[in-house]
């Protein structure tokens, strides 16, 4: 019985990391192929080389205003964790 359990459970664990590493060899994959299709169909056609172009210059416009923002946003100091005492709670017993 305690062998069946831990076969059960190894196979359960194989499945389980195999799904795993399928989804994660997908994504890289998809990753990976996305931009080269992108760029191969934008090589093709001339106004299509002209959009991508456009859509390339709005995408590091947006990358380097968020940059920015984040920079700006992490120059500011941090509010106190322990808020100031009040001037009316000094003066209770």
């Amino acid at each position: 019985m305690d062998l069946l359990i831990f076969a059960l459970g190894a196979m359960i664990g194989v499945l389980a990391g195999g799904a795993l590493v399928v989804r994660h060899f997908r994504a890289a994959i998809a990753g990976d192929i996305g931009p080269l299709i992108r760029r191969m169909h934008a090589d093709i056609d001339p106004q299509l080389r002209g959009m991508q172009n456009q859509l390339d210059n709005i995408e590091s416009a947006v990358n380097l205003a968020l940059a920015s923002r984040y920079a700006e946003l992490s120059q500011l100091p941090w509010p106190s964790a322990i808020p100031a005492p009040r001037a009316n709670e000094e003066d209770r017993p």
